[in-house]
């Protein structure tokens, strides 16, 4: 027996609770925050059978994407700003989303 943990962005959330659903996968959601871009995401825990593991994998595959946005942060201008009342704000491209997953032994599984 395994669990796995599928981080993924909160974008992704319903089609992928609903593709692992539709496929026979019990879930338990936890929100969570990503450390990067601070923004929500979504842990998925499955608990599954060794057999159905790549059937789980293979469903988040297909609906966890990954997109691009974009994200403003200062540049480093060392002592000269162009106007020290408003920053000036540099655009940067940043791919988001996907999946972060982990697959761990299970020794024991009980539900009540």
């Amino acid at each position: 027996m395994k669990l796995i943990l599928a981080i993924i962005q909160e974008n992704d959330e319903y089609e992928t609770t609903g593709n692992l659903t539709k496929n026979g996968f019990f879930i338990t959601k936890l929100a969570t925050t990503g450390g990067f871009l601070k923004e929500k995401n979504v842990t998925l825990m499955i608990c599954t059978e060794d057999d159905n593991v790549e059937k789980a994998i293979s469903c988040i595959k297909t609906t966890a994407k990954t997109r691009k946005t974009v994200s403003y942060s200062l540049p480093y201008t060392g002592s000269f700003m162009l106007n020290p009342g408003i920053p000036p704000l540099v655009p940067q491209s940043v791919e988001v989303g996907g999946c972060t997953l982990f697959v761990l032994p299970v020794e024991q599984y009980l539900k009540f």
